[in-house]
């Protein structure tokens, strides 16, 4: 079986791990569980699970339900769980990084300041909002125990500690944020009163 480098089949095959999921239900987890190391719109997801199906890594089955309409749910296979034991085991990849925002920051000594100061506050926040998302997954996941305790003997620790590294990136996203803000404002202040 060759595999392929880090790609959305993966990260599907990891979110279904913990149960049987429609793919409505699997947008959801990759909203709130997920879109820490992967984002995906709701088509792709769709279209994957088609692929995913027909590929054997995972089956699907009707759901009929009452008053709505009938549903299909998935859930991985035995192959499915060789594909991710097989890509668990190639080498990983260094992380990339491609944003906007970075590239606005390092080309500002010849930009009017001003919006990148804003997008810097505006990403800020979206950084504290998927912070709150993402401490309030951690609290439903430990449930009960503290968080060494779970740690050392609860249930689905992977999605835990993946929500952790997804914590850790939101705040020094938030602060990187606030402080490049407030270099900037200071700067433009400081240049404002020296062409005044």
């Amino acid at each position: 079986m060759s595999i392929e480098p880090m790609a959305l089949r993966h990260a599907v095959l990891a979110a279904l791990l913990n149960g049987e999921y429609s793919g409505y239900q699997l947008t959801k987890i990759f909203d709130i569980g997920v879109s820490n190391f992967w984002y995906a719109a709701p088509q792709q997801l769709y279209a994957e699970l088609t692929k995913l199906e027909g590929d054997g890594l995972v089956t699907g089955r009707a759901v009929v339900q009452r008053g709505r309409p009938n549903k299909r749910v998935f859930k991985v296979t035995e192959a499915g769980l060789g594909e991710l034991a097989a890509f668990a085991a190639t080498p990983a990849k260094p992380l990339l990084i491609r944003d906007d925002l970075a590239v606005k920051v390092h080309a500002v000594d010849l930009l009017d300041p001003a919006p990148v100061i804003e997008q810097l506050h505006d990403r800020a926040l979206e950084a504290a909002a998927k912070l709150e998302v993402f401490e309030q997954l951690l609290l439903r996941l430990r449930g009960e125990l503290d968080e060494e305790t779970f740690l050392r003997q609860g249930e689905h620790v992977g999605p835990y500690l993946s929500c952790l590294a997804g914590c850790r990136l939101e705040r020094e996203t938030r602060a990187w944020c606030l402080e490049t803000a407030r270099t900037l404002g200071e700067r433009m202040a400081r240049a404002g009163r020296e062409t005044s």
